[in-house]
């Protein structure tokens, strides 16, 4: 077999047409012997003219089961000859497309009940999907579920056979997904009162009291979640439930902090725990997570006064800043969960640049004089081994490690308190906290010797929103005008990289290099237009970015922006926005957001903008706007707020309620 050389080494095939991409994750596909493509018209005319049927493959570059998926299927040479010669194979990057993913994700999850990445979708040549789900393992289960392989095998000899019948389903599940995707529009603004108590009931129900939360395992943060608390317990009238929603966002922010959740030697969030105590994470850290959090940390400050918040805050702000910010301004999308144990190893490992074994701490930590306080025998890295758990045989229970990658390793977790850890070895604070502070930074010049974990170097509009808004808030209420400058710097990026001055339009990504230069932005050679959260969430950056420094610019360029999302995604008909602009053949059905989840709905965002501007631009038409598209989800609002908790927060704002947190 012949080995193609490339910039990043040698590969054993030649590339696919995903090689011309700018997006790291399909660059990772770019040398699979599958033959993928972008999505696009080339594919898609491919697959009308050999009348086959499509393969989609849609994931990201930091997503762990996407790289396992890879491994086992898409560079196994069998299954990419069966794949090359019965299907068009499209790769598409989520964070690139979020329509398509969107679009066919609300067909996987109508089918399977459950949604996730990898998405597979097979499709008809006219795009109409028939068959889904999420990661496939390459053969069948014990337990029923049909490999890969046989699924692939399956589907192309039924559509040989049949194709009519293939199309004919094909046509009948996209008219259900539209008539299922229309939302009925009432006619009145629902109660902010009375959808803010319904929404605090429910996450009451839902909440975990002893370690917080608002689910069993896996736990994710939701920081949307936290925010409503944090609304509710400034806007109820009823003192008890005021408290009640305090502690439970206090409690889960402090849980989350101290847990294994939040990287302690290197600081930032993972994206979710595998467990219900915060402990094991699934270790990629993404930019939306560390934005909305360090904003929520930031908001628990501001009502507590109370420092460790602050200090959490500014921990997230300076992993951002280390390790996700791009030297002309811009931030980068995300940081990946897998990662070389060491330096020539075969294989990576989940969390291996993060975990530690117990005599590694001791190797590491042995040349820092422990405090005169404590006995002769006592070392460093026996009170960094007490206060963080950290155990010979490891701390990570064998059920959250079914691949035993976490064997004998440790993942760094509080599990009580600094006084405890004080009063244990007899010490004062200030000597326990700048003995954690030498030892921590200790550790982390030993880290940055490991093979560091892939990063996704994209850099998105909307996730560079919503750091805008993280860095200027932070800024203003902690009194650190470095993060209101550096929310400004990031503003003049997305204006310089990120926008089409003669369009007036959002562009959805642009890379790290290009040109030959490693600090250069680049474009795909098609840039991607923005999207409605790409709009919707620089717009509220620029928002508070004006609040934090009042400089007219940014509201200015912030109504110009507002002006060009009403122009490309308001529906006229029935209010509120479609995620997507119109235009697009291969995007069947325009959705709208109606939850807020990892990401808030850009029409929740929406809402709060059009509240804000209309006040400081005097445009009320705009609070019309607000009004029409919270009757859109008047009867989500008024029945499940839970799926909308921001979108409560702007009912809040649109009703007049005095105090923002």
């Amino acid at each position: 077999m012949a080995l193609s050389s490339s910039a990043g080494g040698c590969h054993k095939h030649d590339p696919n047409q995903l090689i011309k991409s700018k997006s790291p994750y399909l660059l990772q596909h770019a040398f699979n012997p599958v033959q993928w493509y972008p999505w696009g018209e080339e594919a898609i005319k491919k697959a009308k003219e050999e009348n086959k049927l499509i393969f989609l493959s849609v994931g990201y570059s930091t997503c762990h089961w996407c790289h396992v998926m890879e491994k086992e299927s898409f560079e196994d040479e069998n299954v990419a000859e069966l794949m090359n010669s019965e299907f068009i194979n499209i790769k598409v990057d989520r964070e690139e497309r979020p329509d398509v993913d969107k679009m066919y994700m609300s067909f996987v999850q109508a089918i399977t009940g459950r949604g996730g990445w990898p998405m597979s979708v097979w499709m008809t040549p006219e795009l109409k999907p028939v068959y889904g789900g999420t990661y496939y393992p390459p053969d069948d289960r014990y337990y029923g579920q049909p490999g890969f392989k046989t699924i692939l095998k399956s589907l192309a000899e039924q559509w040989k056979e049949n194709p009519g019948k293939f199309k004919a389903s094909g046509e009948k599940i996209m008219t259900a997904l539209a008539r299922s995707s229309t939302l009925g529009r009432g006619d009145q603004v629902p109660s902010a009162f009375d959808c803010g108590h319904l929404c605090f009931q429910q996450l009451r129900g839902s909440y975990e009291p002893k370690f917080g939360g608002f689910s069993k395992a896996p736990k994710f943060p939701q920081p949307v979640n936290m925010n409503l608390l944090l609304r509710w317990h400034v806007l109820s009238d009823d003192a008890a439930d005021s408290d009640l929603a305090l502690d439970m966002c206090l409690h889960t922010l402090r849980m989350m902090a101290k847990g294994g959740i939040f990287d302690h030697v290197r600081l930032g969030f993972a994206r979710y725990s595998t467990d219900e105590k915060w402990h094991v994470p699934h270790f990629e850290k993404m930019l939306y997570d560390q934005a909305q959090l360090a904003l929520v940390y930031t908001d628990a400050y501001l009502l507590t006064k109370d420092q460790d918040f602050a200090r959490v805050a500014s921990d997230i702000l300076t992993y951002v800043s280390n390790d996700l910010s791009d030297p002309s301004g811009g931030f980068y999308s995300a940081e990946d969960a897998d990662s070389y144990p060491e330096t020539g190893s075969d294989e990576k490992r989940e969390g291996a640049f993060c975990v530690w074994s117990h005599k590694e701490i001791q190797s590491v930590l042995a040349s820092q004089p422990a405090p005169s306080q404590v006995g002769p025998d006592v070392t460093v890295s026996d009170i960094v081994c007490y206060h963080f758990d950290i155990r010979p045989s490891g701390n990570v229970d064998p059920y959250q490690d079914p691949h035993d990658e976490l064997k004998g390793q440790n993942v760094l977790i509080i599990r009580g308190s600094d006084e405890e850890t004080a009063a244990k070895f007899g010490l004062s604070m200030d000597v326990l906290r700048e003995l954690l502070e030498t030892a921590l930074s200790t550790m982390r010049e030993a880290r940055q010797r490991r093979p560091r974990p892939h990063l996704d170097d994209k850099m998105l509009a909307s996730w560079n929103g919503l750091m805008i808004s993280a860095l200027a808030r932070a800024g203003q209420i902690l009194g650190r005008d470095t993060y209101v400058e550096r929310a400004a710097k990031a503003a003049e990026f997305v204006r310089q990289h990120l926008y089409d001055g003669q369009s007036g339009r959002l562009l959805r990504s642009c890379y790290r290099g290009g040109d030959g230069q490693q600090d250069a932005v680049s474009q795909n050679a098609e840039p991607i237009g923005g999207f409605l959260d790409d709009y919707a969430f620089v717009i509220r950056g620029l928002l508070d970015l004006y609040t934090a420094c009042q400089d007219e610019k940014w509201i200015q360029w912030a109504d110009e922006l507002q002006q060009k999302q009403d122009q490309l995604f308001w529906d006229p008909s029935q209010g509120g926005y479609f995620s997507s602009a119109a235009g697009d053949p291969s995007i069947l059905i325009r959705l709208k957001e109606e939850q807020d989840g990892a990401e808030p709905s850009g029409n929740s965002i929406a809402v709060g903008n059009l509240e804000r501007l209309a006040v400081a631009v005097d445009r009320s038409d705009y609070r019309d706007q607000a009004r029409r598209t919270l009757c859109l989800f008047q009867d989500r609002l008024a029945k499940i707020p839970v799926s909308l908790p921001e979108m409560v927060a702007a009912l809040q704002l649109h009703q007049g309620s005095p105090t923002e947190v």
